[in-house]
């Protein structure tokens, strides 16, 4: 599991932490790898990297718990998770929280949506406040804490979810996000208006040009900020070596390839450090082994990307 919870992470550092949304454990390895200090787990990724349906309330807790458990056993900085609207009432609420702290999440953002079939429509004030009491009650005496979040809009409904965010955060969520605000204008009139660690969901380039940037919005006190690229990154890099395989009916395209890594091949094993795993074998007893994948050698870890350590990813 992690090593530094999200809470240390955002107590100690002095700049915004960005935490690219991520869906599974490649994805997770790849964020770290190029040296992001936390991650956020998408529910909406989620859906569609594992069951391959969209968005669309498809998922469930049990989809959310499995997959979070797998990221955070295997490396080595922190997980946040979308519970989207914590699948039921303030006792599915509770019973989900705990889930998911046991599954390694070091925070859980939780919406105030009624309906995952149309997530504008927000929840009455007193029954998402529910939600939020048991999320809170679930997670005392865990490093895990809560992200308040409002599907207000931020043109119509800014006070409403501004409003709902100070609540939350009087009642001890430690982070809100009003999860539709997307220029410093928002950004300016949020950090007015709601006290505590703010999030800043989803930067994007608004007329060519990013909405916001760290920099900008850390004095306001959004500390976080998350951003979606990893599904749609690996679906463009599987799509590209498709088209030229599929092409030569073979894997040529891949293995001849150099990218990012300068690695060569069709395999990414590489790139998940297994030499480490055959170094920590061999403290338990008996000589390193050389892994192999069928006989082959397999490269070492490339250079110029973050390798955490093994004890810190197992």
């Amino acid at each position: 599991m992690a090593k530094k919870s999200l809470s240390e992470l955002l107590e100690s550092t002095d700049h915004c932490i960005v935490a690219p949304c991520v869906y599974d454990c490649a994805s997770m390895r790849a964020v770290e790898m190029v040296g992001f200090e936390a991650a956020m787990l998408s529910g909406g990724e989620v859906s569609i990297a594992m069951n391959g349906v969209i968005d669309y309330g498809f998922s469930n807790l049990t989809d959310i718990e499995w997959i979070c458990s797998r990221i955070t056993q295997t490396n080595a900085i922190p997980l946040a998770a979308d519970i989207e609207d914590g699948f039921g009432g303030p006792l599915a609420v509770y019973r989900s929280t705990k889930r998911m702290i046991a599954a390694g999440a070091k925070a859980l953002q939780l919406e105030d949506s009624g309906d995952m079939e149309n997530s504008t429509s927000l929840l009455p004030r007193e029954k998402y406040y529910e939600k939020v009491r048991a999320a809170l009650a679930a997670m005392e005496g865990s490093d895990c804490f809560l992200i308040a979040r409002t599907n207000a809009d931020p043109e119509t409904e800014m006070d409403e979810g501004c409003e709902r965010m100070r609540a939350a955060v009087e009642m001890g969520a430690k982070m809100s996000t009003v999860v539709r605000i997307s220029t410093m204008d928002h950004a300016k009139i949020v950090s007015e208006k709601v006290p505590g660690w703010k999030m800043f969901p989803d930067v994007r380039d608004i007329n060519g040009k990013p909405g916001v940037t760290a920099e900008d919005i850390y004095p306001l006190g959004f500390n976080f900020l998350t951003m979606h690229y990893t599904l749609k990154a690996a679906m463009d890099g599987m799509l590209e070596h498709g088209i030229h395989n599929y092409a030569q009916q073979g894997c040529h395209y891949t293995c001849q390839k150099e990218d990012a890594t300068k690695i060569m091949g069709m395999s990414a094993t590489p790139l998940f450090d297994p030499h480490s795993y055959m170094e920590l074998e061999s403290r338990f007893g008996g000589d390193k082994k050389d892994f192999t994948i069928v006989g082959n050698a397999v490269e070492d870890f490339p250079e110029g990307f973050v390798r955490s350590k093994i004890d810190d990813r197992l």
